[in-house]
């Protein structure tokens, strides 16, 4: 745990457990010490949370939530995650760690007079999950585009303009070139498209969780903001909201999109004619990930 004068700045659980607690890990403490550039002291605190289903209480309860998603104990949306903006400070995140960001300048000048250069990476709440987990069988183009309490199922690839939120993620195997809102699951076998969006719960008030089914296609810079269920696809450019009026290519009703959450089999396209957004059956596969791209490494013989 790094601690500066106004509390806590963030911790980190190398092996967090679920259940009763037990006795020590593989891995030995490091020593408790002073950073006297960073004006911050390292020390241990022991963190348990009695109830998952209740929200975080302070910035070590909400941590350790984030890293049991992280580290794939727990499935997004499956603990209570409310408030976690009031618990959690917001933090300088330096290349010589956390920073109270409200002492930015003074620990700059401290590591200069020490011939030292610190580079401020983000100004946050929540830190890069690579920095505190990185979970076997994934990778990440970008460690800034990922942050702690994702999860990233293995076999995941989060390429450099993809995104992945806090309590989101990947329940398998996918490309991930977009982005995946807090919130919001992605089946395995699916590809979030270069510029894709799928609309989370952090901001408009919105409550619906989104889910996106196994083997489906989000064209790029497309978006989205009802559930697939599973094989579904939507076009590139083509942003489909609840309230996105939609004709059945096959009897031409007209739905709104929300009527048709979480059906399987559905590509939605706009017509290249009339404008109109349709959604059709779906008679021929859109291809599937590339399995090189996604398997995990092998050990050498």
């Amino acid at each position: 745990m790094g601690e500066a004068g106004g509390g806590p700045l963030d911790f980190f659980f190398p092996e967090p457990r679920l259940g009763p607690p037990a006795g020590p890990g593989q891995f030995t403490p490091v020593p408790e010490r002073a950073d006297q550039v960073r004006a911050v002291r390292i020390t241990h605190r022991r963190v348990e949370i009695a109830d998952l289903d209740a929200p975080p209480i302070d910035s070590g309860d909400a941590y350790l939530r984030l890293h049991l998603l992280s580290y794939r104990m727990v499935r997004p949306n499956s603990i209570n995650m409310d408030g976690i903006f009031g618990v959690l400070p917001t933090v300088c995140w330096t290349t010589a760690g956390p920073v109270d960001a409200a002492q930015t300048v003074a620990v700059q000048m401290r590591a200069r007079a020490a011939g030292r250069h610190i580079e401020v990476q983000a100004v946050d709440k929540f830190p890069r999950m690579l920095d505190y987990v990185v979970p076997d069988g994934v990778r990440v183009a970008d460690a800034s585009r990922v942050r702690l309490g994702a999860h990233l199922a293995e076999g995941t690839v989060v390429m450099h303009e993809g995104f992945v939120n806090f309590n989101a993620g990947t329940l398998g195997p996918s490309m991930v070139e977009g982005r995946i809102s807090a919130g919001v699951v992605v089946g395995a076998g699916t590809d979030v498209g270069g510029g894709a969006a799928i609309m989370g719960t952090l901001s408009g008030g919105g409550k619906e969780r989104i889910a996106v089914g196994e083997r489906c296609l989000l064209g790029s810079n497309s978006g989205l903001g009802i559930s697939l269920g599973d094989d579904c696809v939507v076009e590139a450019g083509l942003y489909l909201t609840a309230g996105t009026i939609v004709t059945m290519h096959a009897t031409g009703q007209r739905v709104k999109a929300r009527e048709l959450s979480g059906q399987s089999g559905l590509m939605f396209i706009r017509n290249s004619v009339t404008g109109t957004v349709e959604a059709r059956p779906r008679v021929n596969a859109w291809g599937a990930l590339n399995a090189q791209l996604h398997a995990a490494d092998q050990p050498a013989p």
